[in-house]
């Protein structure tokens, strides 16, 4: 295969169109389209076709897509691993997988102490589906993965748990709604809109369990796998929402929203998890150390 012809294909896909991946590959849009062909004429198939004036990928070409992201995303990766420093220091790459349950808060205050180590780093960070997230681990493609709960036993990955830390649960409100509240915490939450993390948050099903217990049935009006989506909500007063005690300073700071509880009896915890066992990636020992000597001590 000649990759020369890959790259076009992958940009002109990417910039969605010959003019526009002409300009940014300084090259005219007679010659990216006779290499785009020639790349059709060596797999058999079509990888585009024309959409008024606009090309869309055919299905032939959505697969072509899908690997030239592999192939150059690794090729990328190739370079950054024997990239140097003017200084002739190497730059450490570490590569992060943040379960898409973790609050963006939290998983930026675990990650940002691998900033400080000693050597160069370059931090690469993706979020996901945390099974989706073990597979890439088990690959090598990820150093660390951080999630809000344990890999089981069952998953058949070579992995191992490390502890993090554990935080109380808050409970926020918009003023505005704060002063619609009647009576104490948590009996006041009866019958207020409230907003609520996704059925993939460890703390949900703590969450539903709790209500029964205290026979409280607020109305749920919204349901959110992005805790950022929530706490905007939130902050307009749409409805009651909850975070983790650790940040709670933080989320009443930055939304202007009131603490009106909060409860020890719902936990939130956090784990890193990586292929070691005893742990020696320096990143990761910055992470661990930090979150359990600081972040979570309080």
């Amino acid at each position: 295969m000649n990759f020369k012809h890959l790259h076009y294909f992958w940009v002109t896909a990417k910039a969605g169109g010959i003019m526009r991946a002409g300009e940014q590959l300084h090259t005219t849009p007679q010659t990216l389209s006779g290499q785009i062909k020639l790349l059709e004429d060596w797999l058999g198939h079509k990888l585009f076709r024309k959409s008024g004036r606009n090309l869309e990928l055919t299905d032939d070409g959505r697969v072509a897509l899908g690997y030239a992201d592999q192939i150059f995303t690794l090729g990328a990766e190739l370079e950054a691993a024997v990239r140097e420093t003017r200084g002739g220091q190497r730059v450490l790459d570490f590569r992060v997988g943040v379960a898409d349950s973790v609050a963006k808060s939290v998983a930026y205050r675990l990650l940002e102490p691998a900033l400080a180590v000693a050597e160069p780093v370059r931090l690469i960070c993706s979020e996901g589906k945390f099974p989706d997230l073990l597979a890439q681990l088990a690959l090598h493609r990820l150093d660390l993965v951080i999630a809000d709960e344990p890999m089981s036993r069952r998953m058949s990955v070579k992995a191992f748990n490390h502890p993090l830390g554990s935080t109380a649960m808050s409970f926020f409100a918009a003023p505005q709604l704060k002063a619609l509240l009647k009576g104490d915490f948590p009996q006041c939450l009866n019958g207020m809109p409230m907003l609520i993390q996704g059925a993939a948050a460890s703390v949900r099903q703590q969450l539903e369990g709790w209500l029964t217990q205290h026979q409280i049935q607020p109305r749920i009006i919204g349901e959110f796998d992005d805790g950022a989506l929530m706490t905007a909500f939130g902050r307009e007063g749409r409805g009651v929402f909850m975070a983790p005690t650790v940040l709670e300073a933080e989320t009443v700071a930055q939304f202007g929203v009131e603490v009106i509880g909060r409860t020890d009896e719902l936990v939130e915890e956090f784990f890193a998890v990586s292929i070691e066992r005893r742990i020696t990636h320096p990143c990761v020992v910055a992470i661990t150390d930090a979150a359990r000597a600081q972040l979570f001590t309080a």
